[in-house]
């Protein structure tokens, strides 16, 4: 069941990934890092001649309010709960609101630009650990990545936490039961 709850457990406790989880990683990371470029691109002119936020902006806001907990959350070890999006979403509002009394409407560039950034962020962090996930092999969520990198690094060991969505956690399994 997908939770937002952090679990961090020792290190060594979950499979790490074979080649299919780390093709599945790759493909994820990928899929992150085109949407990121795709942002990129937009970064000149984020609203359309019609006056409207480009919509890959705005097709992004679902995701990033779904996908920020875990980013956070995991990424940086911290049981914020849903605190990330709530505060995420406040802040996209917010900025929509002064947008209004500035600009008199919600769709301005200063509203685009700050959902850019927003999503940069996230897809870019996500992105990148996904395909360093599967590079260095970080068992359970890509969002440990970081962590797994440097205990790499340092010698130090760090906490892993299973992947709370998607198909990862059950690829990992299989692939550690039929030792692939």
């Amino acid at each position: 069941m997908a939770t937002t709850d952090l679990n961090l457990t020792d290190a060594g406790k979950l499979p790490k990934p074979g080649p299919i989880g780390r093709l599945v990683r790759l493909a994820f990371g990928a899929l992150c890092l085109l949407y990121v470029a795709d942002l990129w691109s937009s970064r000149g002119n984020p609203i359309t001649d019609a006056g409207h936020i480009q919509s890959s902006l705005l097709i992004g806001i679902i995701f990033g309010l779904f996908l920020v907990n875990y980013v956070v959350n995991i990424g940086f070890s911290r049981s914020w709960k849903k605190w990330p999006a709530l505060f995420s979403a406040l802040g996209l509002v917010g900025v929509a609101g002064i947008s209004k009394i500035v600009y008199g409407e919600y769709e301005s560039a200063l509203t685009a630009y700050a959902l850019l950034i927003w999503l940069l962020y996230i897809f870019a962090h996500l992105g990148t650990a996904f395909v360093l996930a599967s590079l260095i092999r970080t068992a359970g969520c890509e969002m440990r990545t970081f962590h797994h990198l440097w205990s790499l690094v340092s010698g130090r060991t760090t906490k892993e936490h299973i992947c709370p969505i998607g198909p990862l956690t059950p690829i990992d399994n299989w692939e550690a039961a039929t030792h692939l």
